[in-house]
């Protein structure tokens, strides 16, 4: 179409320059004046101006419907047609933008595109001004054309199918349709702040599927697009649980949670008090098991301040949350949560918290081990460890002497005589005791393993003087057939 648009274009211009010419000649032979050629040429600039504006207009009208364009040329500046008419040069232009191009061949349709260009340029400068309220039937072209143009089917790429999204160290991918890309979404970022857009109409268009269908972009590869999106998600704010759901329950893969959690971060600190019971739902079925999907380092610093978030704004919060994330824990960052923890909160999961940390610490897996112990060097946490010792110590002493005699990393040796040093000095009367426990519980448990020992000796003893049973025994046979 945008071909036949310019062709036709600068066909019909040849021809009104070539009727202009004579016209010229014969009134330049009736006029012998110098003044006169300043008119003949006035005239013919004139009639061919005349002309071309009416070969536009005709196959504008071949090309729009008469009753979109309603006899507007869409190509013309908004400053050349009266007020009344600029509602219909605004769809017209709309319409002229819903045609798509392949941007991955630059030489291809290189015409069509600048004049696409340049249409969407007129069409953010009259949306910035705001003049006039726009009508329902320039709000459903316009949201029609950011469909065509934006809502598309991604091609599959390695990066997503083999480590579950974009990671930190791969080179960021651009496409090569942005130049428009950024103008459609710098149009649609402007048309819904605008105040001459109706709120109660815009939302019969941009309705829940338009939406998700905005969501499914983030899983775009170019960082450019993902960022503007970002920036419209926080003018229309919507429920994304079906995008995180697939994501951790099915797919886990998608380029841009990282920033979608970016958008809610900042969404969920101007949540007003108390908290409405959809937000704790959303904390408790969406933010929670995003801590399980492999990729979760990618997006981690975002989910948790997401979570952080929460907790500040309802402290009683924190016991429930870190119940969540003790199942994934030491994936999650479990240390900038207590940071954010009050000691009321801390006390209902000191024993289950403490009783998984234990088991983390003597982790053959040395950094495993060494997150764990970690933990000591964060002044708020041991503050929180500090009047709870009486509790606390006796879940983590057995881990603590267990690495002190067999771990076999040296590092982790290290930092666990650091942290032994540091509970003893705590409270030395708690951590004799609890080192003597320690030593009568080995004591037993050694004792109740030299008594499994002499007790399979017997039986094994017992089993070789028992002579072998002579003549036939009954054997139960299954049905062959």
């Amino acid at each position: 179409m945008w071909k036949q648009f310019v062709r036709k274009l600068q066909k019909k211009s040849s021809k009104s320059d070539a009727i202009s010419d004579p016209s010229c000649s014969s009134r330049s032979k009736d006029s012998g004046a110098s003044g006169d050629s300043i008119q003949k040429t006035s005239g013919s600039n004139a009639a061919s101006n005349r002309s071309a504006t009416a070969a536009v207009k005709r196959m504008s009208s071949a090309v729009f419907p008469a009753s979109v364009v309603a006899g507007i040329e869409p190509l013309l500046s908004f400053k050349d047609v009266p007020s009344q008419e600029k509602q219909n040069l605004f769809i017209g232009k709309l319409n002229l933008c819903c045609v798509v191009f392949d941007f991955n061949d630059p030489s291809k349709n290189s015409v069509e595109k600048d004049l696409k260009h340049q249409v969407l340029v007129d069409l953010v400068e009259y949306v910035s001004a705001g003049t006039a309220k726009f009508s329902e039937q320039a709000i459903a072209a316009s949201c029609k054309m950011f469909a065509i143009n934006l809502f598309r089917v991604f091609p599959p790429n390695n990066r997503s199918s083999s480590s579950g999204g974009e990671n930190e160290d791969d080179e960021p991918s651009f496409d090569p349709a942005w130049p428009h890309l950024q103008l459609i979404y710098d149009l649609l970022l402007k048309f819904i702040a605008s105040s001459s857009v109706d709120a109660k109409i815009v939302k019969k268009y941009v309705d829940h599927s338009f939406i998700l269908r905005l969501l499914d972009l983030f899983d775009s590869e170019d960082p450019r697009e993902r960022d503007c999106l970002k920036t419209i998600l926080h003018r229309i704010y919507g429920s994304s649980c079906n995008i995180f759901c697939r994501f951790v329950f099915e797919s886990e893969r998608h380029n841009g949670i990282a920033e979608m959690l970016e958008v809610f971060g900042s969404v969920i600190s101007g949540f007003a008090l108390p908290l409405k019971e959809e937000h704790k739902m959303f904390l408790w079925r969406v933010l929670i098991p995003l801590h399980k999907p492999k990729a979760v380092g990618v997006y981690m610093q975002q989910l948790t301040y997401c979570v952080t978030q929460f907790i500040e704004k309802d402290p009683k919060l924190a016991s429930t949350v870190i119940r969540g994330l003790l199942k994934y824990w030491p994936v999650t960052s479990m240390e900038e949560i207590l940071e954010s923890t009050s000691m009321v909160e801390f006390q209902k999961i000191m024993v289950p918290l403490f009783q998984r940390i234990g088991s983390c610490l003597s982790s053959s897996h040395f950094q495993v081990a060494e997150r764990a112990l970690f933990l000591w060097n964060n002044d708020r946490i041991v503050s929180l460890i500090a009047p709870n010792r009486q509790v606390i110590l006796p879940c983590i002493f057995p881990y603590l002497e267990k690495n002190t005699q067999t771990h076999w990393n040296q590092a982790v040796l290290n930092v666990t005589l650091n942290v032994r040093k540091m509970l003893s000095e705590m409270d030395e009367e708690l951590f004799v005791a609890c080192q003597t426990k320690f030593e009568e519980e080995e004591q037993r448990r050694a004792a109740a393993g030299e008594m499994r020992r002499i007790t399979w000796e017997r039986l094994e003893t017992a089993v070789a003087a028992m002579k072998p049973v002579s003549g036939y025994i009954p054997v139960l046979v299954g049905n062959l057939s």
